[in-house]
């Protein structure tokens, strides 16, 4: 097998050559091995140009294959070839399946019901809570949760998938030891914990734009489906979206505001027959039947026996107040609930506090809260 692994990184590292030219080596030759033991002529026959064909049979291109091989394993990172049994069989019906997949966690994610969740970098609070509550809910029922690990709804995704201790998986789109944004850096960690962080480029490999939508091919084919969050005119998430739907992947939508740009992507996608997703139910009634029927049957399971509240439900007169001035959608800085609140400072922050616990509500970067949906 370590020579088979070699081999892998090997086709993965030729340029020139792509998902699809070291398929049709793959598809010949029956083995990697066969492929490097084969002659120019032989490979330049199944239509490897000449200087490809040289590149793979380099002594060069070997030496920094053992090399990528060694820190992986001081890493602690996995490599799952094309042939191993736990690549991800839904990934392998797509036209161009990485040759390989570096990951870091537990590798059963990959294999388990997914849903992916995507959306702008530049989101608005009402994506934010709107990716979160999503993404918690369906995690609640043992779905994973897919993503891509970028600022916006792609961290949204991921924190709610946390937020109840359910499946994750962030695709990069740089290598394993480049984690990008560098602030996301501690929750990707936490996904290694609870699920994986994958890349189907070498370490080393820094996050350049071209490589993002290359990428988005394996959010989409890992998953089920794919739920836009908010994407402007020419956000890369509505790559992932014509992706999944050339896959033969569900194409769905939350609605947004007309007048938002961020709107533009979902409420295009719903009129060009995309499911109109308001909540997690809408997103499940498209799943293959026994995987909605299991998600179902949970659910009505859990919802049988709630589980308590660590707080109490009743809510002050202040707590009701700051929360009717709040909204889902838009966020209030602390200045301005306490010109609307007419409560004192310490009163103000001691009741903010509160509702945090009560779940009530969700606190934003400068001192903006927004209501919880």
């Amino acid at each position: 097998m370590p020579n088979d692994l070699i081999y892998f990184l090997i086709l993965a590292s030729i340029e020139g050559l792509g998902c699809r030219g070291a398929h049709r080596l793959l598809d010949f030759f029956q083995t990697p091995s066969a492929i490097f033991s084969a002659s120019m002529g032989d490979l330049i026959q199944q239509g490897i140009s000449e200087p490809v064909a040289q590149s793979l049979l380099s002594v060069r291109k070997r030496t920094q294959a053992e090399a990528e091989l060694a820190k992986c394993q001081q890493n602690h990172i996995q490599i799952l070839t094309f042939h191993d049994d736990a690549y991800p069989q839904i990934l392998k019906q797509i036209y161009d399946p990485p040759v390989l997949l570096f990951v870091k966690g537990d590798l059963t994610c990959l294999n388990m019901p997914s849903i992916a969740i995507v959306g702008s970098r530049r989101a608005t609070p009402y994506g934010i809570n709107a990716a979160e509550k999503l993404a918690r809910e369906l995690a609640q029922r043992g779905l994973t949760i897919c993503s891509g690990l970028a600022r916006g709804i792609d961290s949204a995704a991921h924190r709610g998938a946390l937020e109840v201790q359910g499946k994750t998986v962030a695709v990069l789109g740089s290598g394993l030891d480049y984690i990008y944004p560098r602030e996301n850096r501690k929750m990707a960690q936490q996904i290694e914990q609870s699920g994986c962080v994958v890349s189907e480029f070498p370490m080393g490999t820094s996050p350049t734009p071209q490589n993002f939508p290359i990428r988005n091919r394996i959010i989409s084919g890992l998953s089920l489906g794919v739920c836009l969050v908010e994407a402007a005119e020419f956000s890369g998430s509505l790559i992932t979206a014509r992706l999944a739907l050339e896959q033969g992947r569900e194409v769905l939508a939350v609605p947004g505001n007309i007048t938002s740009k961020n709107s533009f992507g979902p409420n295009l996608w719903i009129k060009q027959g995309a499911k109109l997703v308001q909540n997690w139910q809408d997103i499940v009634e498209e799943l293959p039947r026994p995987i909605k029927e299991q998600v179902l049957s949970s659910s009505k399971t859990s919802s049988d026996a709630p589980e308590p509240s660590l707080f109490s439900e009743v809510l002050t007169g202040a707590e009701k107040c700051v929360l009717e001035l709040l909204r889902d959608d838009e966020a209030s800085h602390v200045d301005h609930l306490l010109e609307r609140s007419r409560l004192s400072s310490s009163e103000l922050l001691s009741t903010l506090s509160e509702l945090e616990m009560k779940d009530k509500i969700k606190q934003l970067p400068g001192k903006n809260f927004v209501r919880k949906v």
